[in-house]
């Protein structure tokens, strides 16, 4: 067995998130915040629709007894009924 230490309480050396990652992590999720809340992901979804891509749209659900389902991911092609090229 190893020896027991000779203090009776350890003494902070007052750093804190020392991990690189970390910092990093928060701007990007900062980031991705940002560009769900901004116009630019709906005018990239509807080029995307344009093309003839495949798009999923996130809207509130009109169950509103699905208390635990408050949105829903549905076919672009459900709510937007345009003309699309291939």
């Amino acid at each position: 067995m190893a020896k027991k230490k000779q203090r009776a309480t350890q003494v902070s050396k007052g750093i804190t998130h020392t991990n690189p990652n970390r910092l990093g992590r928060r701007i990007s999720k900062e980031l991705r915040r940002e560009y769900m809340q901004n116009g630019m992901r709906q005018h990239n979804q509807l080029l995307a629709y344009m093309k003839g891509k495949k798009v999923m749209l996130t809207i509130p659900n009109p169950n509103t007894n699905e208390t635990n389902k408050r949105f829903i991911r549905v076919p672009a092609n459900e709510v937007w009924h345009t003309v699309r090229r291939k």
